[in-house]
């Protein structure tokens, strides 16, 4: 199928994929409405793509070579000790991921963008219409535009998704996420003239909660980044109605404090230290959610990324997902002869993609956070045991292989 007018709603990860797979595949428009000027806010955020996902990515043309990247091999499962400032390793496993830099890796996709693709920052959408013949788009500024297909690329609060499942809505998982970046040279102040496991992940473990530390790229060099789960404290000042987070450098005193407080009573020394070292500036704090919508394509809408699926972040698998809903988009047309084809296409393999890693994550946040297992008692065969019981079946985390 060739020709016809594609708007992508959001110029993310998933939009740039979105718009650069449209592009290729032969559609003679494609709009990028963007809602921020200039480029995207990057707070500094690391994230890992599975090596085998990554292949599979670069294969299918929807992961740009030369984007950098750290190597990670390995997890290192650690809780507080008194005889170890490092913290006692519990469990050690194999974890073929490297670790992006997520303003380095939207600009590697937005680079590989064509240049054809009309982008438009700044530029509010305030909803969407569906019809037998295409979609309009309305923006906030009172204008609107009619497209064959409109992709909401528009992550948490996705105005595509609102107007193509009205009833969706996120539930708040009961406790929310700190996050930060650090520059990797503060480590030597730490531990002089070692560089502790750059290979690995450490998750340290406590009682109610639970940190991933690994290592990513910077624009200035490596970078320590971490997200450390709890539930936050009862007067922690937060608004849960709906996905939000508060940005660098405005966190309430209450999220502040409680953080210190997780830090310094629950944290082995040498990683409360490591952590203690964030700028406020680059720390964070979102609360969790789900949602699962009942359908992610339909009519002329579909969605991608965070719009169609909103999954905890224990399973490592967002930039992946989005990258996968853009590179099943692109076979979808191949082989579509008409838009109704490929909405159905992208629905029957996508849906199921995105309720399978909600579901993952919902195990993952229950055994890590909700209900923590005694981790300081457990051998190593209790805490490979308690892994496999997470996955309950699935070939691991960092998403499922694409479909051929």
């Amino acid at each position: 199928m060739r020709g016809g007018s594609v708007a992508v709603v959001g110029g993310s990860i998933a939009g740039c994929a979105f718009a650069a797979a449209a592009a290729r595949a032969g559609a003679e428009r494609v709009v990028v409405l963007e809602r921020t000027r200039g480029q995207l806010a990057d707070r500094g955020l690391g994230l890992c793509v599975h090596d085998d996902r990554a292949a599979e990515l670069v294969a299918a043309g929807a992961l740009p070579a030369g984007i950098p990247a750290h190597r990670l091999t390995r997890r290192r499962w650690v809780v507080r000790d008194p005889a170890a400032a490092g913290g006692r390793v519990i469990w050690e496993q194999p974890f073929p991921f490297h670790s992006y830099h997520w303003g380095l890796l939207w600009r590697g996709l937005r680079a590989a963008v064509p240049g054809t693709v009309d982008h438009r920052p700044g530029v509010a959408v305030a909803g969407v219409g569906d019809g037998p013949d295409g979609a309009e788009v309305r923006c906030a500024d009172g204008s609107a535009e009619r497209f064959d297909l409109v992709v909401g690329a528009d992550g948490y609060r996705s105005v595509v998704r609102a107007a193509l499942c009205p009833q969706a809505r996120a539930h708040y998982a009961g406790y929310v996420c700190w996050r930060g970046n650090l520059d990797a040279a503060l480590l030597d102040g730490v531990r002089p003239g070692e560089d502790p496991h750059p290979d690995a992940v450490t998750t340290v473990c406590f009682p109610g909660g639970s940190c991933v530390v690994y290592r990513i790229p910077g624009p200035d060099g490596p970078r320590v980044n971490w997200v450390l789960y709890a539930a936050p404290p009862a007067a922690g000042g937060l608004r849960l109605d709906d996905p939000t987070s508060f940005p660098p450098g405005a966190l309430p005193p209450g999220l502040r404090a409680h953080l210190g407080v997780l830090l310094e009573r629950e944290f082995p020394p040498y990683w409360g230290h490591v952590l203690a070292l964030t700028d406020p500036a680059d720390t964070f704090v979102q609360p969790i959610y789900d949602l699962e919508p009942p359908r992610v394509a339909a009519g002329r809408l579909l969605l991608a990324g965070d719009a169609a699926a909103v999954v905890r972040p224990h399973n490592t698998s967002g930039a992946a997902k989005a990258l996968q809903d853009a590179a099943a988009f692109a076979a979808a047309w191949r082989r579509a002869d008409s838009w109704e084809r490929l909405v159905a296409d992208y629905q029957d393999v996508r849906g199921a993609a995105g309720r399978d890693l909600v579901a993952l994550a919902r195990r993952l946040g229950r055994a890590q956070v909700e209900r923590t297992p005694g981790w300081a008692r457990m051998s190593r065969e209790e805490v490979a045991a308690w892994w496999q019981g997470q996955l309950a079946g699935a070939a691991g985390i960092g998403g499922r292989a694409l479909a051929p």
